[in-house]
Protein backbone atom coordinates (compact mmCIF):
# COMPACT_ATOMS: atom_id res chain seq x y z
CA UNK A 1 0.00 0.00 0.00
CA UNK A 2 1.21 3.68 -1.31
CA UNK A 3 0.33 6.77 0.21
CA UNK A 4 -1.68 6.64 -3.36
CA UNK A 5 -3.78 3.98 -2.51
CA UNK A 6 -5.48 5.83 0.42
CA UNK A 7 -8.37 6.87 -1.13
CA UNK A 8 -9.50 3.77 -2.71
CA UNK A 9 -8.53 2.18 0.45
CA UNK A 10 -10.46 4.59 2.27
CA UNK A 11 -13.88 4.02 0.01
CA UNK A 12 -13.51 0.52 0.49
CA UNK A 13 -13.03 0.61 4.74
CA UNK A 14 -16.34 3.20 4.85
CA UNK A 15 -18.28 1.24 2.91
CA UNK A 16 -17.39 -2.10 5.38
CA UNK A 17 -16.85 -0.88 8.45
CA UNK A 18 -19.34 2.45 8.17
CA UNK A 19 -19.53 2.61 12.07
CA UNK A 20 -15.75 2.40 13.06
CA UNK A 21 -13.82 3.20 9.79
CA UNK A 22 -10.54 4.22 10.28
CA UNK A 23 -9.46 7.37 8.90
CA UNK A 24 -7.57 8.85 6.31
CA UNK A 25 -5.07 10.64 8.97
CA UNK A 26 -5.12 6.61 10.40
CA UNK A 27 -4.01 4.93 7.04
CA UNK A 28 -1.28 7.70 6.38
CA UNK A 29 0.22 7.58 10.17
CA UNK A 30 0.49 4.04 9.58
CA UNK A 31 2.13 4.30 6.23
CA UNK A 32 4.44 6.81 7.74
CA UNK A 33 5.67 3.88 10.19
CA UNK A 34 7.40 1.94 7.93
CA UNK A 35 10.12 0.48 10.51
CA UNK A 36 7.09 -1.40 12.67
CA UNK A 37 4.48 -1.82 9.54
CA UNK A 38 3.74 -3.48 6.59
CA UNK A 39 0.69 -2.85 4.46
CA UNK A 40 -0.74 -4.19 1.28
CA UNK A 41 -3.70 -4.24 -0.80
CA UNK A 42 -5.65 -6.78 -3.46
CA UNK A 43 -5.87 -5.01 -6.61
CA UNK A 44 -8.37 -6.50 -9.66
CA UNK A 45 -9.09 -5.36 -13.15
CA UNK A 46 -11.80 -2.89 -11.13
CA UNK A 47 -9.24 -1.38 -8.91
CA UNK A 48 -8.20 -2.03 -5.23
CA UNK A 49 -10.66 -5.05 -3.50
CA UNK A 50 -9.18 -5.71 -0.42
CA UNK A 51 -6.07 -4.19 2.28
CA UNK A 52 -4.60 -5.51 5.55
CA UNK A 53 -1.68 -4.27 7.89
CA UNK A 54 0.87 -5.48 9.95
CA UNK A 55 2.10 -4.03 12.94
CA UNK A 56 5.81 -6.19 13.72
CA UNK A 57 7.64 -5.68 17.05
CA UNK A 58 9.07 -8.99 16.97
CA UNK A 59 8.70 -11.57 18.49
CA UNK A 60 5.47 -10.29 18.77
CA UNK A 61 3.07 -9.12 16.29
CA UNK A 62 -0.48 -7.72 15.15
CA UNK A 63 -2.93 -7.66 12.30
CA UNK A 64 -3.58 -3.97 12.36
CA UNK A 65 -6.64 -4.24 10.24
CA UNK A 66 -7.59 -6.32 7.12
CA UNK A 67 -10.68 -6.30 4.18
CA UNK A 68 -11.88 -7.52 1.28
CA UNK A 69 -14.88 -6.33 -0.59
CA UNK A 70 -18.00 -7.99 -0.52
CA UNK A 71 -18.37 -8.58 -3.87
CA UNK A 72 -15.00 -10.27 -4.35
CA UNK A 73 -15.79 -12.40 -0.86
CA UNK A 74 -15.28 -16.02 -1.47
CA UNK A 75 -12.48 -15.75 -4.01
CA UNK A 76 -9.46 -16.10 -1.68
CA UNK A 77 -8.14 -12.56 -1.65
CA UNK A 78 -8.42 -13.12 2.44
CA UNK A 79 -6.84 -15.71 2.14
CA UNK A 80 -4.01 -14.14 0.11
CA UNK A 81 -3.88 -11.32 2.52
CA UNK A 82 -3.31 -12.92 5.47
CA UNK A 83 -1.01 -14.98 4.27
CA UNK A 84 1.38 -12.08 2.89
CA UNK A 85 1.13 -10.59 6.74
CA UNK A 86 2.14 -13.48 8.23
CA UNK A 87 5.26 -14.43 5.65
CA UNK A 88 5.78 -10.64 6.31
CA UNK A 89 6.18 -11.03 10.15
CA UNK A 90 7.91 -14.70 9.79
CA UNK A 91 10.19 -13.07 8.03
CA UNK A 92 10.56 -10.29 10.31
CA UNK A 93 10.91 -12.91 13.67
CA UNK A 94 7.57 -12.74 14.94
CA UNK A 95 6.70 -15.58 16.17
CA UNK A 96 3.08 -14.87 18.26
CA UNK A 97 0.67 -12.75 16.34
CA UNK A 98 -2.35 -11.24 17.96
CA UNK A 99 -5.09 -9.94 16.62
CA UNK A 100 -8.88 -8.59 17.49
CA UNK A 101 -12.00 -9.34 15.19
CA UNK A 102 -15.46 -8.44 15.54
CA UNK A 103 -17.77 -10.81 17.62
CA UNK A 104 -20.44 -10.50 14.69
CA UNK A 105 -17.75 -11.64 11.69
CA UNK A 106 -17.92 -15.14 11.89
CA UNK A 107 -17.05 -15.58 8.07
CA UNK A 108 -13.82 -13.73 9.58
CA UNK A 109 -13.21 -15.45 12.49
CA UNK A 110 -13.59 -18.96 10.39
CA UNK A 111 -10.99 -17.73 8.03
CA UNK A 112 -8.26 -16.80 11.00
CA UNK A 113 -8.81 -19.89 12.67
CA UNK A 114 -8.10 -21.80 9.18
CA UNK A 115 -4.63 -20.26 9.89
CA UNK A 116 -4.18 -21.61 13.22
CA UNK A 117 -5.31 -18.31 15.35
CA UNK A 118 -7.36 -19.35 18.73
CA UNK A 119 -9.66 -16.93 20.73
CA UNK A 120 -7.72 -16.27 23.70
CA UNK A 121 -10.29 -13.38 25.21
CA UNK A 122 -13.08 -10.76 24.64
CA UNK A 123 -12.86 -6.95 24.24
CA UNK A 124 -16.33 -5.86 25.76
CA UNK A 125 -17.43 -2.96 23.48
CA UNK A 126 -14.43 -2.06 21.31
CA UNK A 127 -15.86 -2.18 18.41
CA UNK A 128 -19.18 0.28 18.07
CA UNK A 129 -22.25 -2.48 18.04
CA UNK A 130 -20.04 -5.42 19.37
CA UNK A 131 -17.43 -6.94 21.16
CA UNK A 132 -13.88 -7.77 19.59
CA UNK A 133 -12.39 -11.44 20.07
CA UNK A 134 -8.79 -11.02 20.73
CA UNK A 135 -7.10 -14.09 18.81
CA UNK A 136 -3.37 -15.53 18.87
CA UNK A 137 -1.64 -17.45 16.63
CA UNK A 138 1.88 -18.81 17.78
CA UNK A 139 4.17 -19.85 15.14
CA UNK A 140 5.47 -23.53 15.17
CA UNK A 141 9.29 -24.27 14.95
CA UNK A 142 11.15 -23.28 11.82
CA UNK A 143 7.57 -22.32 10.26
CA UNK A 144 7.17 -19.57 8.06
CA UNK A 145 3.25 -20.05 8.36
Amino acid sequence: MTAADVPAVLQLERALFPLDAWSEGMFRDELGEASTRHYVVAEAESGIVGYAGLRFVPPEGDVQTMAVAEDTWGRGIGRALLTELLDQAAARGVTHMFLEVRSDNPRAQDLYTRFGFVAIGVRRGYYKGADAIVMRRVAEKGSHE
